[in-house]
């Protein structure tokens, strides 16, 4: 939970969901997941529903997680914002079939 700038985890540990905001939501989503130390996190929609500062400070986590940890993040976004912050290759889908890909921002 430290990783993941969790404050006061063993309190948390006792929260119940609907008592933590989204943004924390996702923080513990997040140290659940890197707990295993894994090679490749999925992230499907990791910012819908959080508002604009919450999303950029949980964006601006994930890329300090990959930086300490090495570990590889596939977005799965609709958001192209999300997109060209986060993200080095694009692969775009149209009806379950990659249509396009590029390095970075080129696909956008």
């Amino acid at each position: 939970m430290d990783l993941v700038h969790i404050p006061d985890p063993v309190a948390r540990l006792a929260s119940y969901p609907h008592q933590m905001s989204g943004g924390m939501r996702q923080r513990v989503v997040g140290s659940i997941a890197m707990s295993r130390s894994p090679n490749v996190l999925i992230a499907d929609e990791p910012t819908t529903s959080l508002d604009a500062t919450i999303q950029l400070q949980y964006l601006k986590l994930l890329k300090e997680i990959q930086a300490e940890t090495g570990t590889a993040i596939i977005f799965i976004t609709h958001d192209f914002g999300v997109v060209a912050r986060m993200c080095d290759r694009v692969a775009v889908m149209y009806a379950g079939k990659i249509v396009e890909r590029a390095r970075g921002y080129r696909a956008l």
